[in-house]
C-alpha cells in the first residue's frame, strides 16, 4: 500500500479528520485517537496531531505533545551536568506515536517523529524544554534509540532526546 504520489501531510486535529478505522494494533491507542484526542485537545491537555496522505482527511498516524517537568538526577552525567541544578527541569512529553496498519514499514512512523521533533524544536525557542521524553513501550524502545534517545538511568523504557541533540538533526535543512 506504498503511495509514492500521496505525500504525507501533518496537521492539527480537527474535527473533518476520519479517525473510525484507524487501526495501530494496539486497542488502547486506537480508543484514544477515537474516544479521548478531541476532548485533550479541545482542553489543552495535550497537542494531537494526526498524519494524513494527500487530500485525503483519513488519519493514518498520530501523536501527542505535551509540556512536562523531569527531575534530571536519573539522566545520564554526561547530559545532566550540562543544565542548571534545579531539582526538575522542563521537557516537552511525546505521549502517544501511533501508525495505522496499512502503513507500518513505509516511513510513516518517522516522519511522525521528525514532525514532532521539529515541532519541539521550534516550541521551546518560545517556551524553554530542555528535550524531548518518550515512555516507550518496550517494543519500541528501539525505533527511539535510532533517533539518538537515551534512556534513563533507573527506568530503561522512559528515554529523552536533548534539545541540542534535535537541533543538530534539523541545523542542516
Amino acid at each position: 500500500m506504498k503511495r509514492k504520489d500521496a505525500p504525507y501531510r501533518v496537521e492539527a486535529l480537527h474535527k473533518r479528520h476520519d479517525r473510525a478505522d484507524f487501526s495501530c494494533g494496539t486497542p488502547a491507542l486506537d480508543r484514544y485517537l477515537r474516544q479521548q484526542a478531541g476532548q485533550d485537545a479541545r482542553k489543552r491537555v495535550a497537542a494531537v496531531f494526526v498524519l494524513c496522505e494527500g487530500g485525503s482527511d483519513t488519519v493514518f498516524g498520530y501523536y501527542t505533545l505535551s509540556a512536562l517537568s523531569i527531575d534530571v538526577g536519573p539522566w545520564p552525567d554526561t547530559v545532566g551536568q550540562r543544565l542548571p541544578r534545579y531539582p526538575l527541569v522542563p521537557t516537552t512529553l511525546l505521549g502517544r506515536l501511533a501508525v495505522d496498519l496499512r502503513l507500518r514499514g513505509q516511513g510513516a512512523g518517522e516522519h511522525l517523529l521528525m514532525d514532532a521533533l521539529r515541532r519541539s524544536l521550534d516550541a521551546s525557542r518560545e517556551v524553554a524544554s530542555a528535550a524531548v521524553v518518550v515512555d516507550a513501550k518496550e517494543d519500541s524502545v528501539a525505533f527511539y534509540r535510532r533517533y539518538g534517545f537515551i534512556s534513563l538511568r533507573d527506568q530503561p523504557h522512559k528515554l529523552f532526546l536533548p534539545m541540542s541533540v534535535a537541533l543538530r538533526l534539523f541545523s542542516a535543512d
